[in-house]
């Protein structure tokens, strides 16, 4: 094995780790506060979608999730009462409804991943810079790969 097909192979193991323990992590804060997986699921989107600035309608999320409109408005309704997420009207189309994290949601996520994020910026206090800007060009080519790949997912089960 070349010393580049090692890299690729030591960053895939590395990947899947990360994948697989934050999965075991949010499996915790679900079961603290009551969120059932697709719950956890749904607010992981909401998320990564708003930090990407593309939030997104009910309707996008229960696409991602797998979900029946009627699996999906139920599991909007659930997360709105729990004070996890609320509607908004989209600024660019009025509309359009969008779903936004909501204070009270912001807070609870705070509180539980606010020790990760502490342990992270100590992780990589001692990092220069330039392995860090680095890091992020790796995982950015590595999460533009993964959702190429699962976009030809979604076209090869179509018929």
């Amino acid at each position: 094995m070349t010393d580049r097909n090692h890299l690729e192979s030591a960053i895939s193991a590395d990947l899947r780790a990360l994948s697989s323990v934050s999965e075991q992590i949010g499996r915790v804060f679900g079961a603290l506060h009551s969120l059932r997986p697709n719950d956890f699921r749904a607010l992981l989107h909401v998320m990564v979608a708003d930090v990407e600035g593309a939030p997104l309608t009910a309707g996008e999320l229960g696409t991602m999730l797998g979900l029946s409109s009627a699996a999906m408005t139920y599991l909007v309704e659930r997360m709105i009462a729990s004070g996890h997420i609320r509607r908004e009207s989209d600024a660019s189309d009025r509309r359009k409804v969008i779903l936004r994290y909501d204070e009270h949601g912001m807070e609870v996520a705070r509180g539980f991943f606010g020790p990760l994020g502490a342990r992270t910026s100590a992780a990589l206090a001692d990092l220069p810079d330039s392995d860090l800007d680095a890091a992020h060009r790796v995982f950015e080519a590595l999460i533009g790969a993964m959702r190429e790949h699962h976009a030809d997912l979604g076209n090869s089960t179509r018929t």
